[in-house]
């Protein structure tokens, strides 16, 4: 397990770095714009455009990938960020800022699908998991610290801007200057909702709906915070909060989940989510203390909702369709991130900063609404069959994440050798990092990659029979 994290350090540095930027202008910028004289409205635009920007990328970056190898896409994307992030002061104009976020969102879904194809790689069966839950923990951690800096600068200068620009920047160097293995294959896979739909109707609409929900919660809590009467470095703190009570509850719900029906569960949340939320608007706190714990308790309640979804759909989805599964519901978190933002910041417009935990709780009483109509019309799967909770496979931060690692052999996967990048000469086949063989198609040309890189634990696991499990009917 050190080796591996010894060989995987360059990439968690880099996404360390990338998400205390990107943590950093999520908190800034619904807070400078606020102060540039932006409406609600406005406000809401712009932080729906990164997520429309997001699910272009999960749809349009591993083409990007394809063309330009991981290493080349990747430094490109970063910069890209990088460059977009700087331009946030230069023009101060909501149309400006919603093209500058789209082009972010985009980027950060490719950086994303980089660096978890990467991790996958380097991962064997045993530690894939825990590798994957490490990535996680510090992804949210830095992205929290990343908000609370916002408390230690002032949001109308050029020095928060430029300094979120300089951390994403840095990204790039870690990952550049890696002697370390190329990633596994991208998964390029269909968004076929009504194939999600079929194998689990609970899961499709759940996503949706906490992307509703959540999506209005991450980008407009700073500005709820400021209208409510809260200071900068406050409402810095009480985005963060929002993140923070996910982060403690994700886990433990889901192992609840393991052992009683996860609709059940969903239907908790949804519940107890709407609960908090129609409190925090009757009450609107103006008390720094009890605004912050109310946004802890939010938190614990409505952030766990995406990965109980994700959860209860792999849950009868076949091993195979587990990449299709997981990138489409992620689709489906990111359409309903669009809509969340821009309707609460109109009902914001009309009923005040309330209005968001109106939108919230509307939200999350259709999820429960929806969850409990399906219990009626399909019964529980049976305990033995389902899955043990992932947190890792059902965290909504990235687009190649699965249970399982990828298979060179899928349908839905492009092996690297058909890959045009990877007929670069930087991709030496004959690296003894990379590869023990170099494979030659029928015009008698090696092509710079193979299928997989094997690591030792995969070829003591190659002889071992593969798990199988008998699924559930789901007709």
């Amino acid at each position: 397990m050190a080796q591996t994290l010894a060989s995987i350090s360059a990439l968690l540095i880099s996404v360390a770095m990338l998400v205390f930027g990107h943590g950093l202008q999520t908190t800034l910028l619904p807070l400078a714009a606020a102060k540039a004289s932006f409406t609600n409205l406005e406000i809401g635009v712009v932080s729906s455009s990164y997520f429309f920007g997001m699910v272009l990328g999960c749809l349009a970056a591993p083409h990007v990938i394809m063309r330009a190898g991981h290493i080349r896409a990747y430094a490109a994307m970063v910069s890209l960020m990088s460059a977009a992030a700087i331009f946030h002061p230069i023009l101060i104009d909501p149309f400006s800022w919603s093209l500058i976020r789209i082009i972010s969102g985009f980027c950060l879904a490719a950086f994303y699908m980089i660096v978890e194809s990467w991790l996958n790689e380097r991962a064997t069966n045993e530690n894939r998991g825990t590798v994957m839950s490490i990535y996680i923990v510090i992804l949210f951690g830095f992205m929290m610290i990343g908000q609370i800096s916002i408390s230690t600068m002032e949001i109308t200068s050029f020095i928060p801007f430029a300094i979120a620009s300089v951390a994403v920047s840095l990204a790039v160097m870690p990952v550049a200057l890696t002697t370390t293995t190329q990633p596994a294959p991208i998964a390029l896979v269909q968004f076929r909702p009504v194939k999600l739909y079929r194998n689990s109707p609970a899961a499709l609409v759940g996503t949706l709906l906490v992307g509703v929900a959540n999506g209005a919660l991450w980008t407009l809590a700073p500005l709820y915070g400021s209208q409510i009467g809260l200071n900068s470095n406050q409402s810095a703190f009480y985005a963060a909060a929002i993140i923070g009570g996910g982060m403690l509850s994700q886990w433990p719900i889901g192992r609840i989940s393991d052992l009683i029906d996860r609709r059940l569960v969903l239907i908790g949340i949804g519940i107890s989510t709407a609960l908090v939320a129609l409190v925090i608007a009757f009450l609107s706190p103006t008390g720094v203390y009890m605004a912050t714990g109310l946004a802890v308790l939010i938190g614990i309640c409505s952030q766990p909702g995406y990965a109980i979804a994700v959860a209860h759909a792999f849950d009868y989805a076949d091993p195979e369709d587990f990449v299709e599964t997981s990138s489409g519901l992620l689709l489906s978190f990111g359409i309903g991130s669009i809509f969340g933002p821009f309707t609460a910041s109109v009902l914001m417009n009309h009923t005040g900063p309330s209005g968001l935990y109106f939108m919230v709780a509307a939200a999350e009483i259709a999820l429960a609404g929806f969850v409990l109509a399906r219990l009626f019309a399909r019964h529980a799967i049976d305990p033995e069959d389902k899955y043990d909770f992932e947190y890792a496979a059902t965290a909504q931060v990235g687009s190649v994440m699965s249970p399982e690692p990828l298979d060179v052999d899928a349908d839905n996967v492009i092996p690297p050798e058909e890959f045009p990048a990877y007929e670069d000469p930087i991709y030496d086949p004959e690296a003894p990092e990379i590869t023990e063989e170099v494979i030659v198609p029928e015009d008698g040309h090696a092509h710079g990659h193979v299928h997989h890189a094997e690591t030792e634990a995969d070829a003591e696991d190659e002889n071992a029979e593969p798990a199988t499990k008998e699924k559930p009917d789901k007709s």
